[in-house]
């Protein structure tokens, strides 16, 4: 599973998640991708179970980048145990994902199989994706403006 190797924190707030993505909110790397259409936090489990279903799919042909990492500790208290005496302590870690994240990018297979391992993918995360191309986005988020 990911986690990280240390944090400044062991345990952070819930946070909210308002807004579009502001960071990686388009494909850098591979030719296909898989954006989020809704918040969600994703735990490390959903990523690892998305990746193994993607390159299961394609044979280990191609290249996968998984664009999400899970830095947020997420508590929990143990079961039949009274209000009170503190928080939790952590139990997994969970990627913060906002609208217009790219989760995962695909390069080095044809675009029917891509968007059918991406599919997979998509299947083993807890919200909305959709299956996007490079040449949807424009060159202007890559540093070309005209």
């Amino acid at each position: 599973m990911l986690m990280p190797k240390r944090v400044k924190r062991r345990k952070v707030f819930r946070g909210r998640m308002k807004g579009t993505a502001q960071r990686g909110n388009f494909i850098s790397n591979g030719e296909y991708g898989l954006m989020a259409l809704e918040p969600s936090w994703v735990t490390s489990a959903q990523i690892e179970a998305a990746r193994i279903a993607m390159t299961r799919y394609i044979k280990r042909s191609g290249q996968v980048w998984i664009k999400i990492f899970p830095d947020k500790p997420v508590t929990a208290k143990p079961a039949e145990t009274r209000m009170g005496s503190g928080k939790g302590s952590p139990e997994y870690w969970v990627a913060v994902v906002k609208p217009g994240r790219v989760l995962f990018e695909m390069a080095g297979v044809d675009e029917e199989v891509a968007r059918e391992a991406l599919r997979l993918a998509g299947h083993k995360l807890p919200l909305k994706v959709k299956f996007v191309k490079k040449e949807d986005f424009n060159t202007e988020q890559d540093g070309e403006v005209e």
